[in-house]
């Protein structure tokens, strides 16, 4: 066994791939094949192959809590024995590439600091913990109707392009059928459906990490790292066991942006809508 990994959670559009491309470019490994967001498509795979077992997805989470129930424990052993497989198998490539795949064989034998980000780690977390019971984790969170308004512009960003590209293929649209939708999240077409979306990550991430040593984890906030990149990433560097060098840090940051931090108050929609929700968003230390 190599290294233990690093595992970033957090609700989508909280900046998991802002800290990620940063820790990336500090060293740390976090997958040859990536999406858009840079999330290691192995992983990625895998747990939306978890959470589709429940009948649940990214906007649909909490499905998932019944693969830790005593009756489904039969699911859960035979999950964890087919993701150790994959990961010592040629599918291992997808993530390590050929080159450290030729030399490693496996994702677990890696010697250097390595891990990956995806949003539903914040919920497949007890799974990728009983296969490395080392590992550490990293939970970065945004307020939350920044997060909100994110997903809702995303969501309806969606809907204009896969419109577009169904009257452009209607001609022929019966030969296959669709296999996607019109939209990538109906839920988060609504402030308040990604709010609460934002609140049941929130609440999930905070119930996992309660049963992990403070040494394991590693909290910030976005508005922070935005606010003082060059302390925190130099923090969550040496935590995740990657050499800092202070010009280096220097030069990863000078790009980030502080005024992105809280950009809903510019927003009079956004700020009533967060007025509204002051004792919700109280629960989680932030203000309206």
């Amino acid at each position: 066994m190599g290294v233990s990994p690093v595992i970033f959670i957090g609700m989508h559009r909280s900046g998991t791939s802002l800290l990620g491309r940063l820790l990336e470019q500090l060293g740390l490994f976090v997958g040859k094949k990536t999406d858009e967001n840079n999330e290691a498509l192995f992983f990625l795979e895998l747990n939306t192959w978890l959470m589709a077992q429940c009948g649940g997805r990214w906007d649909n989470p909490e499905q998932l809590d019944f693969l830790w129930t005593p009756e489904a424990e039969p699911v859960f052993t035979a999950s964890k024995n087919y993701a150790s497989d994959l990961m010592s198998s040629p599918r291992a490539a997808r993530y390590l590439g050929m080159k450290r795949y030729f030399s490693q064989r496996s994702i677990p034998a890696q010697a250097t600091p390595w891990g990956w980000k995806d949003p539903r780690n914040t919920f497949t977390l007890p799974f990728w913990l009983d296969l490395f019971p080392n590992a550490r984790v990293v939970f970065i969170e945004r307020h939350g109707v920044d997060v909100a308004e994110s997903l809702r512009v995303r969501a309806n960003r969606s809907i204009e392009t896969t419109t577009s590209r169904y009257e452009r293929a209607k001609p022929i649209s019966w030969l296959r059928p669709k296999r996607g939708g019109f939209s990538e999240s109906p839920r988060c077409l609504s402030l308040e459906g990604g709010y609460s979306l934002w609140e049941a990550y929130q609440t999930q991430a905070r119930n996992q990490l309660a049963s992990l040593s403070s040494d394991r984890v590693f909290r910030v906030r976005y508005e922070d790292l935005l606010v003082e990149p060059e302390n925190i990433l130099k923090d969550v560097a040496s935590f995740c066991g990657l050499p800092v060098v202070d010009d280096r840090v220097k030069w990863i940051t000078d790009s980030i942006n502080p005024a992105r931090a809280y950009s809903y108050r510019n927003n009079s929609e956004l700020l009533g809508f967060a007025e509204e929700r002051q004792a919700r968003l109280y629960v989680w230390d932030y203000k309206p």
